[in-house]
């Protein structure tokens, strides 16, 4: 099952939280325990300066400890605190109390102001560090003697210290993260919120309590709720056109069906018949044809590409020169480089289609056809306009005045004009625009339509 968007980014973010506070422990740890090693070694100083102040040079020439030290622990075998003093030659000179009956490895030989640190570990498993620091006394009886004054402190307290700072740190920065966690949660919890309100929106859609998205939506959301409206409005209007074309259908057969009724029933005109039959089909042909291309009528569609019109254009005049060879069709067109349509290819297509194809079947030689960006009768708007003339016969004006009726079927539409001229008004009102007809310079029928540049709201 996928992970959901409120998972994923928990995930991510606890991942990167606890990776950064893990180095953030890692280099605190670090610098406390180099912090407390270093005032470990300079308490350790203080200790061998202790040692060498409480040295004195017998009356044999031999280094010894005539003074008593200031640290007691150096007297007690369970303080922790060790320390000797050797000769350079081997010879240890001194051993505090503390240290009877144990052998530590101290450094050795040092040469004059040498320092020597480190850590060691005894055979029972008690951790040390040694200090050791490399001395000349001045009034030796042997010039150049050198000594070497050595300490030693247990590690329990040091590693205790450790041990305490490591918890500390690791209860401060897990509840620091914890913390975060749950700011970043409820973060994410309020900035998802409007998905979350889409997606009930669009549940309660699919259960038909409403119809498109209404909650006010952030900018980086209100794109996609948009076009999920405009994909909703759309798949309704074609519903809705899917249903009200089926009822213009059913109507429009009425009338044919009830001729081939009529006269299968008339025994006086069976001569008759074949011609009426023809007829009828044929009317029901184009009749069914009609509303099967608006119903198919696309309208705007969102999230589609720009279809080039000069392309489109080219296309259908290729293919009606063929079908209209005998002809010899001149055509001139006039056609804006980089024109787009925001609609639907199938719709642009029936549109310079049927255009055409009218003005190709009715002219004596000669169209013109013409597409460019022009302001619209409507709003003054740039939109997309189509002119098609021609030099025929022209359209007359009564079927002008019904092709323009708004809403008026093709039951009665005489064959040549009407069908395409009803499909491109449909088509023109669908998407908002406007279809006039008028008379062409040369001398026939002028058809001009204007479609916006795009869908409005």
């Amino acid at each position: 099952m996928p992970l959901s968007l409120n998972t994923r980014v928990l995930i991510a973010a606890s991942a990167v939280l606890f990776s950064f506070f893990g180095l953030a422990e890692i280099t605190l740890e670090r610098i406390y325990h180099d912090s407390i090693e270093q005032d470990m070694e300079e308490r350790m100083f203080g200790h061998v300066y202790a040692l060498i102040s409480a040295a004195e040079m017998g009356e044999d020439g031999r280094l010894i400890m005539d003074k008593e030290l200031p640290d007691t622990r150096f007297y007690d075998p369970e303080s922790g605190l060790y320390g000797q003093v050797s000769s350079n030659d081997g010879e240890w000179l001194w051993q505090s109390e503390s240290m009877r009956g144990m052998s530590i490895p101290f450094t050795e030989g040092l040469p004059r102001l040498a320092l020597d640190g480190r850590q060691v570990t005894l055979p029972d498993g008690h951790r040390l560090y040694l200090f050791s620091y490399g001395v000349v006394w001045s009034d030796s009886p042997e010039p150049g003697q050198d000594y070497t004054f050595s300490v030693a402190q247990d590690m329990t307290e040091f590693d205790a210290r450790i041990a305490a700072f490591r918890g500390s740190l690791w209860g401060t920065l897990g509840g620091v993260a914890l913390l975060l966690l749950a700011v970043q949660w409820g973060i994410l919890r309020w900035g998802l919120l409007p998905l979350k309100h889409a997606a009930d929106e669009l549940r309660a859609i699919e259960e038909g309590v409403q119809t498109r998205l209404k909650g006010r939506y952030p900018l980086e959301l209100q794109t996609l709720t948009s076009n999920i409206n405009g994909l909703l409005s759309h798949q309704r209007e074609h519903l809705e056109r899917y249903r009200r074309t089926l009822g213009d259908l059913a109507h429009s057969l009425k009338t044919p069906l009830a001729i081939l009724q009529s006269a299968a029933e008339n025994r006086d005109g069976k001569e008759e018949l074949p011609s009426v039959v023809l007829e009828q089909v044929e009317r029901m042909n184009q009749l069914t044809g009609y509303q099967l291309q608006r119903a198919a009528t696309s309208g705007w569609t969102v999230l589609s590409a720009p279809i080039a019109v000069q392309a489109v254009v080219e296309k259908v005049l290729a293919g009606l020169h063929k079908v209209y060879a005998d002809k010899g069709v001149k055509t001139h067109t006039d056609l804006q480089p980089g024109l787009e349509f925001a609609g639907d290819e199938g719709d642009l297509m029936e549109i310079i289609g049927n255009l055409t194809d009218n003005a190709f079947k009715w002219c004596r030689g000669q169209v013109h056809v013409q597409a460019c960006s022009k302001a619209g009768p409507r709003n003054g708007e740039m939109d997309l306009f189509i002119h098609v003339e021609d030099d025929g016969p022209g359209i007359p004006s009564e079927m002008v005045r019904y092709v323009m009726q708004r809403g008026r079927r093709a039951d009665s539409d005489i064959a040549g004009h009407g069908i395409g001229l009803s499909i491109v008004r449909d088509i023109v009102q669908l998407y908002g625009g406007t279809l006039e007809i008028g008379e062409s310079e040369l001398g026939g029928a002028a058809v001009h339509v204007w479609l916006p540049a795009g869908p409005k709201g």
